[in-house]
């Protein structure tokens, strides 16, 4: 599985102790990690939460990320933002049982975390934990077992529904503000990062026209 790591400005400060701490958890599974920032506070490309969403889609859609970890202050605004897109399921995650739920039950492709909220003494280890609790299992497993058909049943209607009431990604991304699509792409590692694993020949397309 390819794991695409974002930060938000408020909180880029802590992009190295979430990649070491998701690194060392997915790395020995076998998992990869691509750190797509903000690195630090003094970033030159600022990301907000609601360029979080256009950069979440962006990856998923396109195919360069299986799956997105991301967050804000709260997790709220990262998750609300990352669910406005189409192809995006993004859970909010606070401890390692919502994790475990979410990829059991609703079997996602994004999670939103809280990295300030709560975020004190041993939050390194609630969010290792976090992660360990995302890979202990095949996702859409069910939880509890007995109820595994049913909710995998509305995983899928769920998905099928998303797709009714949402447009296609390249029908919205032209039709934003360019700057902010453009802003959401202007890491320092997105170019090196997405052109090499996305797989998606059209939205590529579309983000070369935008990225400098």
């Amino acid at each position: 599985m390819r794991i695409a790591l974002i930060n938000e400005n408020s909180q880029a400060a802590k992009n190295g102790i979430i990649e070491a701490t998701l690194k060392k958890v997915v790395e020995p599974l076998g998992h990869t990690v691509d750190n797509y920032g903000m690195y630090t506070a003094e970033d030159e490309a600022q990301l907000t939460y609601v360029q979080i969403g256009i950069l979440a889609s962006i990856l998923i859609n396109s195919g360069a990320a299986d799956l997105v970890i991301t967050g804000c202050g709260t997790g709220e605004g990262a998750c609300l933002a990352c669910n406005s897109f189409p192809g995006v399921l993004c859970g909010h995650i606070v401890d390692p049982t919502d994790a475990y739920q979410f990829t059991q039950v609703n079997n996602g492709n994004c999670i939103a975390l809280p990295f300030a909220k709560g975020w004190g003494w041993g939050a390194e280890l609630n969010l290792q934990y976090i992660f360990e609790k995302l890979f202990v299992e095949e996702w859409g497993g069910g939880y509890p077992k007995e109820r595994a058909v049913p909710e995998q049943r509305n995983a899928k209607i769920l998905n099928e529904v998303k797709k009714v009431t949402y447009r296609d990604l390249l029908d919205i991304l032209p039709a934003l503000d360019q700057d902010l699509v453009k802003g959401a792409v202007a890491g320092a590692k997105f170019k090196e990062l997405f052109f090499a694993n996305a797989k998606c020949d059209k939205i590529k397309a579309y983000v070369e026209t935008i990225v400098d």
